[in-house]
């Protein structure tokens, strides 16, 4: 059995990464799903969170997705991200600003507000800054 496998990870915008990886680590909607090379074919929904690339000998990629969608093949995993981001693209104080303007329109319950569109914005930012702390964590290792 082959211990890599071809990884595709494509936002709306552009491809983010292309290449051969040891395993992938994704945020599916059942629960984090970890694929080795010879993974049965699966289709699933990912949630927002981290993507988690483990490159030959050992070395880690993390990206963030928003959601979308990730097919296994017994050869390659193909994400396919509403919004994807690479480490160096994220802003975490942004992504603060951007939960805490979420919860305070939340908090103001204001008559003209979208509550299932705040909850969604407080939950992608939630999942940005979980991002975020993983690739810390990953660098203070």
């Amino acid at each position: 059995m082959a211990s890599t496998i071809q990884c595709e990870v494509v936002s709306a915008e552009k491809a983010i990464y292309s290449g051969v990886v040891e395993m992938v680590i994704a945020p599916a909607v059942m629960g984090e799903i970890g694929v080795a090379p010879g993974h049965t074919p699966l289709l699933t929904q990912l949630e927002p969170g981290p993507v988690r690339l483990i490159l030959k000998g050992g070395e880690e990629d993390i990206f963030y997705v928003s959601g979308g969608m990730m097919e296994i093949q017994p050869r390659v995993v193909t994400i396919l991200a509403d919004t994807a981001l690479r480490a160096n693209d994220m802003d975490e104080a942004e992504a603060v600003k951007a939960k805490e303007r979420a919860r305070d329109a939340l908090a103001n319950k204001q008559t003209d507000i979208d509550y299932t569109a705040a909850a969604a914005q407080i939950a992608e930012a939630a999942a940005q800054l979980r991002t975020l702390q993983k690739i810390r964590k990953k660098l203070n290792r």
